[in-house]
């Protein structure tokens, strides 16, 4: 009987192998596996030093952005999106969980639905006001994607997928494919990271053909020291890689790729 078990359990766990190796994407141009560079809160390195390297690279990225923080580096932003580069929604006040004690004063827990959906419908008037651009994509500040404490915690994933194209989560372990969540798309950190480990989770995503969503804060030296830092080295290694056609690698903003997705995904599975 115990045999008998272990052979059903075999059985159900390659078909389900086979399930998941029939999920790879058919990505355009025959690439075999796809990526989204992006980066939150608008911190002014991103386009102090980001930006100029991705420029130099023509690689564009999406920059989930909180209005406030683009007012201190407005031409940067500015010129950001006149070389095609997509400005995202991150939020009017950023609210994170109380459990970091930088947001107690800001707390998603004293959130409601309503107040939330006010807040990122003002901010989309505000970036609008700022750049010209009125954010289609959105990435929950911290990953959170519940609001409320106690019995009147609430997913807001609903509300984001009502406002907007999509939404991006933040630090996750895997990459996304045909069973996706446009509201709940998978990040992974590329903060802190060396370019071996990031070109790990590339193959790791080519293997099923899937969209590999790279997220960041800071950008700048490695030795600079500071929290939360995709170091400028790692990004020179990456874009490379990126950019040798040998590599089979599709890169653009997430808006690019979700509605590539949308528009063809009867016919993507290989």
């Amino acid at each position: 009987m115990r045999k008998l078990i272990l052979l059903l359990y075999t059985i159900f766990l390659s078909s389900n192998l086979i399930g998941q190796e029939n999920k790879a994407i058919q990505w355009p141009d025959g690439n075999t596996v796809a990526i989204s560079l992006t980066w939150d809160d608008a911190r002014d390195s991103q386009v102090l030093v980001g930006t100029p390297i991705l420029d130099k690279y023509e690689v564009k990225a999406t920059f989930y952005v909180v209005p406030s923080s683009v007012e201190r580096e407005l031409e940067g932003w500015k010129s950001a999106v006149l070389n095609g580069h997509e400005i995202g929604n991150h939020t009017l006040l950023h609210p994170c969980s109380e459990s970091y004690p930088w947001s107690r004063d800001n707390a998603i827990e004293d959130y409601s639905l309503n107040r939330m959906r006010k807040e990122l419908i003002k901010a989309n008037v505000e970036i609008e006001k700022l750049l010209g651009v009125t954010p289609t994509e959105f990435a929950y500040p911290c990953g959170n994607t519940y609001l409320g404490r106690d019995k009147k915690i609430k997913s807001y994933v609903p509300v984001v997928r009502k406002l907007f194209s999509t939404g991006r989560t933040y630090a996750d372990i895997s990459s996304n494919d045909l069973d996706l969540d446009l509201a709940r798309l998978s990040c992974v950190i590329m903060d802190d990271k060396d370019f071996k480990s990031i070109k790990n989770q590339i193959e790791q995503s080519r293997k099923q053909g899937k969209w590999l969503i790279l997220g960041g804060h800071e950008i700048g030296h490695k030795e600079i020291k500071i929290d939360y830092l995709t170091n400028t080295e790692m990004l020179k290694e990456l874009l490379d890689y990126i950019k040798n056609p040998a590599n089979k690698i599709w890169t653009a903003p997430v808006g690019e790729i979700a509605s590539y997705i949308k528009a063809n995904k009867k016919n993507l599975i290989r």
